[in-house]
Formats: structure tokens, sequence, C-alpha cells
């Protein structure tokens, strides 16, 4: 073990080598410190994806998956419903994308059911 190697992301010191990668058993992150500075890593971590994994970003067009009830309404988004310009946000109860869905109006989504047009 190299004494001066810290987890970047808990800074723990009982950080271990597997293979290429080093592994916090405290926190369980994987990074490579050959790699520059580790940043590209810990980006795509913390990245939003859809159900199939895919990365998200701002203006993404995106298909809900499954028929979704509106909380506090009668509505429901059909499964396939297409959304266009989508925002990722950091909410705090899950739903980290915000859109406007034509004849519902603005609402917010959870990533885990939509996937990438």
């Amino acid at each position: 073990m190299d004494d001066g190697l810290k987890c970047p992301k808990c800074n723990s010191e009982h950080v271990y080598q597997d293979g290429m990668l080093w592994i916090c058993p405290e926190c369980a992150h994987e990074w490579n410190p050959q790699a520059e500075g580790g940043a590209g890593t810990e980006a795509a971590d913390q990245g939003v994806r859809d159900a199939n994994g895919n990365a998200l970003s701002d203006g993404d067009a995106v298909t809900v998956i499954k028929d979704l009830k509106v909380k506090g309404s009668s509505l429901v988004v059909k499964g396939g419903t297409k959304v266009k310009n989508i925002r990722l946000v950091d909410g705090a109860d899950g739903h980290n994308i915000a859109c406007k869905i034509d004849g519902i109006g603005a609402m917010n989504l959870k990533s885990e059911f939509v996937k990438k047009a």
C-alpha cells in the first residue's frame, strides 16, 4: 500500500489496490490515480443516468418507459411519452429531471423512469 494515498471521496487511509484501480472499503469508491487526477472518474460517477445507464445532459430528449401517476392529480403520464429539452436539477426527493410535458405542464421526473431518445 502507498502510505500517502487516501480516498478522494471520504479521505480514508484504508485503501487497497485491485489491478489498475484503488478501492476504498469504507465508501466503495474506485479510482485510478494514474488517470488525469482522477477527475474524470468522479465526474462520471456523479452524472445523471437513464434507466439503461446512458448519461443525460441538459437539452436532451427522453422517453418515459412506464405509466406514471401525477401526484395530487388524476392525470397519468403514459409510457412512451416523449419529453424534449429536459433540465437536470438536484432534487432532494430523487426527482432529478425538470421538464414540460404536453397536456400536463411543468413537472419533475426521476431518471430511472426515462430512457434517452
